[in-house]
């Protein structure tokens, strides 16, 4: 009877073991990809006095270089959840857009998010009623939930 109850505990116990493996593999994880500058940094930055100069001092520079160009700068960060075996699926994403004039001083300041599949302006501080580039912050927020995860930051 000795011998029976000691491999029914090792039975419990590699059954509970094998139970926590699989409830912390269901797990929710989350990855951030990107930096974008919070509201409180870009509460900072002045549209019509600080230059590209100024920017970089008070939130940075883009951390891409291709989103880089001589109408403004883009910040872009994407959120991923990743849950167990499933695919990874993108829960968030925002592109801040500051965009500068012939003189290099900031025009406007722009945040802009995705609901729905379609670019939403957040927040908007600008000088002019018409939105210059708005086409490259349609692709680059179109183009992020196409590429995986581990492509941009060579997981792979």
């Amino acid at each position: 009877m000795t011998a029976l109850s000691g491999t029914a505990r090792i039975l419990r116990a590699g059954v509970v073991g094998l139970v926590m493996v699989a409830l912390a593999a269901c797990s929710t994880l989350y990855r951030n990809h990107g930096y974008v500058p919070t509201d409180l940094d870009l509460a900072l930055v002045e549209v019509g006095v600080d230059t590209r100069e100024t920017v970089t001092e008070k939130v940075g520079r883009p951390s891409a270089s291709g989103l880089l160009n001589d109408v403004g700068w883009f910040y872009v960060q994407s959120r991923w959840e990743y849950r167990g075996a499933f695919e990874p699926r993108e829960i968030d994403r925002q592109v801040v857009s500051i965009t500068f004039n012939d003189n290099g001083t900031v025009q406007n300041i722009e945040r802009f998010g995705l609901e729905r599949g379609k670019v939403v302006p957040l927040s908007r501080r600008v000088t002019e009623s018409s939105v210059k580039g708005l086409s490259l912050i349609q692709q680059l927020l179109g183009s992020f939930g196409r590429i995986a995860p581990g492509v941009i930051t060579g997981d792979n």
